[in-house]
């Protein structure tokens, strides 16, 4: 019979046990070419720079990517019902997106975080099934993320 270390018992235990809840909060910063008009994703990054073509992108300079997330946290985004909600916060406007994590996130993409409505997961996936993408987003949060003097506060926050 073989050996189970205190370490992969206790990680064992908190996999089968529910009524988990872990909060992450990240930072980030407005730019003058937030549009948040990508009609299946929404996205921030810990790039300081946007181009137009990055429709999906609501902030900037975030403090973390995927990949900077705990073990813990993604450990119970990828159990089965999963529940993901992001809070954003920023110039006073609140927007709450509920969605789904997956057995399928890698959560291994060093500068990027994204939540999308489709199944799709990539190693930039935090949410899957969400009940918002950019463009669902307040048109008062988005015009406020036009500022680069706006702070975004993105806290994450998954329960199972």
């Amino acid at each position: 019979m073989g050996t189970i270390n205190v370490q992969e018992r206790d990680l064992a235990n908190r996999r089968s046990v529910s009524g988990m809840r872990f909060v992450e909060t990240i930072y980030a910063q407005g730019h003058p070419n937030v549009l948040g008009t990508h009609k299946v994703t929404f996205e921030i990054t810990r790039d300081s720079k946007l181009s137009k073509r990055g429709d999906c992108v609501i902030g900037v300079s975030a403090s973390k990517g995927a990949s900077d997330l705990p073990f813990e946290f993604k450990e119970a985004c990828r159990r089965e019902g999963a529940r993901i909600t992001v809070r954003l916060e920023a110039d006073g406007i609140i927007e709450t997106i509920h969605g789904w994590g997956s057995r399928n996130l890698s959560f291994s993409h060093p500068t990027e975080i994204v939540g999308r409505k489709s199944q799709y997961t990539s190693d930039r996936t935090i949410m899957v099934s969400s009940d918002k993408a950019a463009s669902d987003l307040d048109r008062h949060l988005i015009a406020a993320l036009k500022s680069p003097r706006t702070q975004l506060n993105f806290q994450i926050t998954v329960e199972v």
